[in-house]
């Protein structure tokens, strides 16, 4: 078996731009624009950049939301464009992501038990009258009490929620987790939990992650390897050290120039 878990190769994702009473097409938004990069198995991969250089339009085809319209995109050594049937439900399995937005990821009208217990119901991993169980073992997982089943989405803060759609992502004993801008709508002191909750679970489970964010100072702190992505294209790449240490690309040094620094002037009489 291949040491790369997923191998992304001259991807592209075009979007046609319509105009006229009969849409025709004229022109197109090169969104993502021939983008390659392996995933080794039990490793992070860090893809920053800023908004609309194409990141997360690469994370959704590889999630098979967005339809590339070029180049191959390969799980486990096979082309994901041949999985039909049972092969393509496995996929979605192994396949697991976790949003930015966690309050728009979660059914307002299902419980905690419901959210974590529906997929694995669906894929034949647990019977129905074992879901509270379940459902309680994921909570446990990711530092939340099993007292909780019976609440709704509305009923917690922002990163509980995300918390449990962190669990709702493992639930599913996925290979790779795919998190798109997982800890950006968090206050600061919980996203750096979140994080190390994250870690720990990469660990534990031995998953590989596809990490997505704007911020680059937060890949440094999660990340074996950075992809830097710009209109579409990849722009440098290379180990944490590598690519902050000593970045090759202006592009680069601007992100890294935009991360917020703390500190103060100390005024002398």
């Amino acid at each position: 078996m291949s040491d790369n878990i997923l191998e992304v190769r001259d991807l592209k994702v075009h979007f046609p731009i319509k105009k006229g009473v009969f849409s025709r097409t004229i022109g197109y938004v090169k969104a993502v624009d021939g983008v390659s990069f392996e995933l080794r198995r039990g490793e992070t991969l860090g893809v920053v950049g800023e908004s609309g250089c194409g990141k997360s339009t690469t994370s959704r085809a590889i999630l098979m939301l967005n339809k590339p319209c070029g180049g191959e995109i390969v799980f486990n050594g096979r082309d994901i464009k041949t999985f039909k049937g049972e092969e393509l439900l496995e996929y979605h399995r192994k396949v697991q992501v976790v949003f930015q937005d966690p309050q728009a990821s979660l059914n307002p009208r299902h419980t905690v038990r419901d959210i974590l217990t529906e997929g694995m119901i669906y894929h034949g991993l647990i019977k129905k009258e074992d879901a509270s169980g379940a459902a309680a073992k994921l909570l446990e997982q990711v530092g939340m009490p099993p007292t909780i089943l019976e609440r709704y989405p509305h009923e917690f803060s922002g990163g509980q929620r995300q918390r449990i759609c962190i669990a709702r992502a493992i639930a599913l004993k996925p290979e790779l987790l795919i998190c798109d801008e997982a800890v950006s709508a968090l206050d600061l002191s919980i996203r750096a939990q979140v994080l190390d909750l994250l870690m720990d679970l990469k660990r534990e489970l031995g998953l590989s992650l596809l990490f997505i964010t704007h911020d680059i100072g937060v890949v440094q702190h999660i990340a074996d390897r950075i992809l830097v992505m710009n209109k579409g294209r990849i722009e440098e790449s290379g180990t944490c050290d590598e690519v902050l240490k000593s970045p090759k690309k202006e592009y680069t040094r601007y992100l890294m120039a935009s991360v917020p620094k703390i500190g103060r002037e100390l005024a002398v009489d």
